[in-house]
């Protein structure tokens, strides 16, 4: 967090003219730095897509690669030996053709923040549709050229890009952390929709955002200070010459839904001093990840998303949870064996711990835990309720008195959870999905949260591996809808992935 700023006494006087304000210094990217940035990453790409088809001819025409048939492929290859020249016209089509395809799955317009895997899903894409394609050339053309050759070229075009676009975000990232590179973001609003953008952008300095203020009209009661974590820079009104003054370069607008009527203006300024926007929705606590667009003769249609996790996909998921325990299930029987034991020598009372939970549609069911606190936990519960450090209808404390010596390892790493695994084998949780809560948890939801009710809950999560309990219980909510209408097998694949290095960290575990 920043430290506490005084507000400046620029809001009192609105008619205050600001570009004359002393110069910042400048930590983000030039104008036309972001411009060309798209053009640098393109020219890179076909240098390494030369590198990459050089490294196949390599691997076919002088290493004779694969092992297992080198004496028939020298057989061949001294007959039918070409050199690399006569490679030439088609690896111009094969970077061409990249590039283009590169394009048009939007390679070069992914946001400042994307991770590698949203870089390599458009690259390995891309490169399988641009190979075939070039290998249709040249069958249509009917040179005596090996085919393996233009399969290396696939494998080492994906592994050249793939490598340099981690170097790329890796090296960004390094810079952002640093402070350096980083886009000046201005923030329109203070209520809680604002300060939860505020709280993402001063948190996550990775994301390559840095936090110059926010603008809020809002009058306070008497007595009332505003945040101090954050730098009031005076009212909506200031926008266009606090743009200038503060050097912008991108404004988020998170006006609560009362105050909608005022982003055509606010846009129009944006537009005018050529600023990226970006709109935070506030349609009555939904957010955009529940929401369906549709065009009706350029009239959007706004409703809500249907969920993913039905029908045939529920099958799936299904079959792969089952396959999963199936796999791990000699590895982890004799930890649970061992667990069990240490618990039983701990202390006194039994090893699994059972208890009563809310699960898909609603429906109660027992789900089992390893028992990480002394017996009579629940009936200390009420004493200890002033003690809570959870939002929302959660109950977490961070040094819970009740916790046993084993009971704080398990927690900490997660291995409580592992009898969960019963659950799953009886179809009542699966691996991932939203958390079990509590009968007097889910009685205090209000009604958008309902909706996490429709899936199946789950062992871990998208707001175990972004944040487990440090999460507020509305982020929560809405990173777990935003599972159950986005899901697919690899969103299950990389939560589980990511979980294991959430679990060892032991951040927000409490």
């Amino acid at each position: 967090m920043a430290d506490t700023i005084e507000e400046p006494k620029i809001a009192d006087s609105p008619d205050l003219i600001l570009p004359s304000a002393p110069a910042l210094p400048s930590t983000a990217l030039p104008l036309w730095w972001r411009n060309i940035e798209g053009v640098l990453l393109a020219a890179l790409d076909a240098a390494l897509i030369l590198l990459a088809f050089a490294l196949a001819y390599w691997m076919r025409y002088e290493l004779r690669w694969p092992a297992p048939f080198n004496h028939f492929i020298q057989e061949v290859l001294t007959v039918n030996y070409v050199p690399f020249a006569s490679f030439q016209p088609y690896v111009g089509l094969l970077i061409v053709v990249l590039l283009a395809l590169f394009a048009m799955k939007g390679l070069y317009r992914l946001p400042r923040n994307a991770s590698l895997l949203d870089h390599l899903g458009p690259i390995i894409s891309a490169t399988t549709t641009g190979v075939a394609l070039v290998v249709l050339f040249t069958i249509i053309q009917r040179p005596l050229y090996s085919r393996l050759l233009f399969a290396f070229a696939w494998g080492t075009t994906i592994a050249c890009i793939g490598v340099s676009r981690a170097v790329v975000l890796n090296v960004r990232r390094w810079r952002w952390a640093r402070g350096v590179g980083r886009e000046r973001v201005l923030v329109i609003g203070g209520t809680g929709l604002g300060r939860q953008v505020m709280d993402s952008i001063v948190a996550q300095t990775f994301l390559g955002y840095s936090l110059v203020g926010y603008l809020e009209d809002r009058e306070l009661p008497r007595g009332e200070r505003r945040d101090g974590h954050f730098r009031h820079l005076g009212g909506v009104h200031l926008l266009e010459p606090m743009i200038v003054a503060q050097r912008v370069k991108l404004v988020i607008i998170a006006l609560p839904f009362w105050e909608h009527h005022r982003l055509p203006e606010i846009v129009r300024i944006c537009r005018a001093a050529a600023v990226e926007f970006r709109v935070v929705p506030d349609l009555f606590e939904l957010s955009f990840d529940r929401i369906n667009v549709l065009n009706l003769s350029g009239i959007p249609l706004i409703g809500l998303k249907e969920l993913s996790l039905k029908g045939w996909n529920l099958v799936l998921k299904r079959a792969i949870d089952l396959s999963l325990i199936v796999l791990a299930a000699p590895l982890l029987l004799p930890l649970v064996g061992l667990i069990a034991w240490a618990i039983r020598r701990d202390s006194p009372g039994p090893a699994i711990f059972k208890q009563t939970r809310i699960g898909r549609g609603g429906q109660p069911f027992t789900v089992f835990k390893f028992r990480t606190m002394v017996a009579d936990a629940e009936a200390r519960k009420a004493e200890l309720a002033h003690h809570n450090e959870a939002d929302g209808p959660i109950f977490k404390i961070r040094n819970d008195p009740r916790l046993t010596r084993i009971g704080r390892i398990l927690r900490r790493s997660s291995l409580d959870e592992l009898p969960q695994l019963w659950n799953v084998v009886r179809d009542e949780m699966s691996l991932v999905g939203p958390r079990p809560q509590l009968p007097e948890e889910v009685a205090q939801y209000e009604e958008w949260h309902n909706r996490r009710l429709e899936v199946k809950p789950g062992m871990t999560g998208l707001w175990q591996v972004l944040g487990r309990s440090d999460t507020s219980f509305d982020e929560m909510v809405r990173l777990d809808i935003y599972y159950a209408e986005n899901w697919s097998p690899g969103m299950d694949l990389r939560i589980l992935i990511e979980t294991v290095p959430a679990v060892l960290s032991g951040k927000g575990a409490y």
